[in-house]
């Protein structure tokens, strides 16, 4: 397989994990890659674990949104003895924000942070938020969206 830019292999992975695709997430995964869930501090180590989770799902898996995904490629600059010198800092870490409907009819907007190695994802750690109903005292100083 021909090497993918980060950008690729990011939102690559985010449409195989929308559309529940574990032959192309495997794919795409490092071959140590595990991801933490901190809200219930449990890690799941394998593509396999990871399948068997989705497939064992009750009700079913849930349907998945990515909604943005944020990050940027590694520049490179010519430096004064005409070398080219990479300036990293944001090219192996990325972020995608996602709407999840879960079978129950819960909706949950999730946060995924993305690590890259080699190319592939390596690590992600994964926050929910269930939405919540604005209060009211603070209409004078907000604009609401949706």
């Amino acid at each position: 397989m021909t090497r993918l830019t980060n950008e690729e292999c990011v939102s690559r992975y985010g449409a195989a994990t929308a559309a529940h695709d574990m032959t192309t997430q495997a794919t795409l995964r490092h071959p140590e890659w595990s991801v933490f869930w901190p809200q219930s501090g449990e890690r799941v180590h394998s593509n396999e674990a990871f399948a068997e989770i989705i497939a064992n799902y009750p009700g079913g898996a849930p349907k998945i949104e990515i909604t943005r995904t944020v990050g940027a490629e590694d520049r490179w600059v010519l430096t004064a003895g005409n070398t080219m010198m990479r300036v990293a800092g944001s090219g192996d870490f990325w972020w995608s924000e996602w709407r999840v409907l879960y079978p129950d009819g819960e909706e949950y907007v999730v946060v995924d942070l993305i690590e890259l190695r080699d190319g592939l994802v390596y690590r992600e750690t994964m926050y929910w938020a269930a939405p919540f109903e604005a209060p009211a005292w603070r209409a004078p100083w907000v604009e609401r969206e949706g």
